[in-house]
This record gives C-alpha cells, sequence and structure tokens, in this order.
C-alpha cells in the first residue's frame, strides 16, 4: 500500500512551478480579451514608448493655451532685438536658444520657437484626428455594406473607391482652399481653413479603411457565429451591429491609430504648398515653409518643426504597430 502513496508523491513533486504556485488558491481567474492584449502591448518596449510620446503630445495640445499663459510664452510676440538685420538669422549660436528661448528664435521676426511649436500642435493634431474621424465613419460604414451584403452593393461601393483613389487629392485640395478663402457655411478665417482641410484629407482618403473593413467582412459573414444567427431569423442590421461590428474595432482602432500620422504629415505638406493653415497661426508645416527660404542663415529654424513632426509620426506608428501585435490573436 506504500508504493502508491510514494508515486503520488513523486508526481506532485514534479509539477510545473506555476500549477504549484495557484495550487494553494481557491480559484483559478480567467483573463478577458482586454487583458490578454494589455499583456502583450506591455511586452512591446517601443509601442509603450510611442504611447507615452502620444498622451503628452495629446496633453501638450489640449493644454497649449494654458501652457503658454502659465509660461508667459506667445507664439506672436515679435522679438526683432533677437534678430540680426544684417543677416537676417537670430543673434548668438544655435538659432538664438537661451534660457528664456530655450529651442531658439525665428530669423525673421524673432518669435518664440518653443511657444510656436506647442500652439501648432493643436492645429495639426486637431486636422489629423478629425479627418481619421470622417474616414473611419464612411470607410466604415460603407465598407461593412459592401462586404456583408455583395452583389451589386458591392459593386458599386468598389467603383466608388476606385473613383476616389484615382481623384487628383492635391490640386482638388489648392483649388477648394483658394475658392472659400473668403467664407463659407459662416465659417471664416481659422476655423474655414482647418474645416476645408478635415474635409479634403478625410473624405477622400475614405477608401483605404473601406477596403480593409470590406475584406474583414467578407471573411466574417461565413462564420459559424453568423450562420448561427441568421438560422435564428436575425437580419442584416442586427447581424451588422451585434456580431460583425464587435470584431471589427480591432482593424479599425489599429488602421486608425496608423491613419493619423499620415494625416499629419498630409496637412504639414498642404501647409507648405501654402494653402493649408495662414499666417499668422502657427502651424508645423508653416514654419518649415517660412524655413525652407531661410535655411541657410538658420538651419535649425528648419530642424526645430521638422523633428516636432518626426517625433509625433514616429509614436503613433509605434503605437499602431503595437496595437496591431497585441490585438491579433494569432501574434505570438
Amino acid at each position: 500500500m506504500t508504493a502508491p502513496i510514494e508515486t503520488t508523491a513523486a508526481s506532485a513533486e514534479a509539477q510545473p512551478e506555476a500549477v504549484l504556485a495557484g495550487a494553494g488558491r481557491s480559484q483559478i481567474e480567467g483573463r478577458s480579451l482586454g487583458q490578454i492584449a494589455w499583456t502583450r502591448f506591455k511586452r512591446d518596449k517601443a509601442a509603450m514608448a510611442g504611447g507615452v510620446v502620444v498622451v503628452c503630445l495629446v496633453l501638450m495640445a489640449a493644454l497649449s493655451k494654458p501652457i503658454q499663459a502659465i509660461f508667459d510664452l506667445d507664439p506672436n510676440k515679435l522679438n526683432q532685438d533677437l534678430v540680426d538685420p544684417a543677416l537676417q538669422a537670430p543673434k548668438g549660436a544655435w538659432g538664438g536658444m537661451s534660457w528664456d528661448h530655450p529651442l531658439g528664435v525665428d530669423p525673421g521676426f524673432g518669435r518664440d520657437l518653443l511657444a510656436r511649436v506647442i500652439e501648432g500642435s493643436w492645429v495639426s493634431l486637431l486636422v489629423a484626428v478629425g479627418a481619421t474621424l470622417v474616414s473611419v465613419l464612411i470607410g466604415v460604414i460603407l465598407g461593412v455594406m459592401a462586404g456583408y451584403y455583395g452583389g451589386w452593393v458591392d459593386s458599386v461601393v468598389s467603383r466608388l473607391m476606385d473613383t476616389f483613389l484615382a481623384f487628383p487629392l492635391l490640386l482638388f485640395a489648392i483649388s477648394l482652399s483658394a475658392s472659400v478663402q473668403d467664407g463659407f457655411w459662416g465659417l471664416t478665417g481659422l476655423p474655414l481653413r482647418i474645416a476645408v482641410l478635415i474635409f479634403v484629407i478625410g473624405f477622400f482618403a475614405w477608401p483605404y479603411i473601406g477596403r480593409i473593413v470590406r475584406a474583414q467582412t467578407m471573411s466574417l459573414r461565413e462564420r459559424e457565429f453568423v450562420e448561427a444567427s441568421r438560422s435564428l431569423g436575425a437580419r442584416g442590421p442586427f447581424i451588422i451591429f451585434r456580431e460583425l461590428m464587435p470584431n471589427l474595432v480591432a482593424p479599425i482602432l489599429v488602421y486608425a491609430t496608423l491613419l493619423i500620422p499620415t494625416n499629419i504629415l498630409f496637412e504639414a505638406a498642404l501647409s507648405f504648398l501654402g494653402v493649408g493653415i495662414a499666417p499668422p497661426q502657427a502651424s508645423w508645416g508653416g514654419m518649415l515653409t517660412d524655413a525652407a527660404d531661410r535655411y541657410e542663415s538658420d538651419l535649425q529654424y528648419m530642424f526645430v518643426p521638422g523633428l516636432a513632426i518626426f517625433i509625433t509620426v514616429l509614436a503613433f506608428n509605434l503605437l499602431g504597430d503595437g496595437l496591431r501585435d497585441a490585438l491579433d490573436p494569432r501574434s505570438k
């Protein structure tokens, strides 16, 4: 009778450490999909760093006015005494860097670059996020309809996507910005410029996310849970909102995160071409436009807004890649 007891004791000693660690607990705790995704995301150090930078950028943009008031920063204050009129460059080394102007001043009017970078952050992020929301809204609606219903609906939406993708977006943005400078729908000045940029960038970028959502929907509509809903008498709208949309949240979120930096670059490009945010309002693309004519006398004036765009785009890309890996159940 002693042999079975010894065998049982030996097998207990051979149990894995994870089993032995949880042997004394009253119950086994399961993890939700959100907890599993968060665990995966925390393992990606680059994605975590990108997320921290994105949170800091969003806070800086949202609190740009209070920050300027607390630290007495004025993005449009002229400091002509800090500029050498003969050289058309800031006085001192490194673009006029000092304790009062940590990033230097611009070579034309002596305006503080730190204040202008902070002021331009909310413009760039507002345009990028607003355009992304427009693209996601249109792309998800049409993509789900095309992927689920198929047939002539899929044909019409697919041809519509091809038409928008072939549209000369840059020429349209230039012509539209020039035609509505005096006002449109009661908007004038800066609100009009921001609204036009959001409309142009968002309205013509939806086919990209629309194609992704369409492909995902075509794959999901053949799954067992969708067939079970159909067999129980569920109709199209119920299946779309209760069965398909919860499974489309992850790819939509990932692509939206990756679309924001693209829109930031596009807004900067339009401002660089002179059809974006008009001066004296600070914007990163507008600062690059001014720096293009002065880089020989003050290279730092081009470096500062370019670095701000680079860090923002890199942070959003790292965050998007991390979310994609964390939300993909097939990733290891």
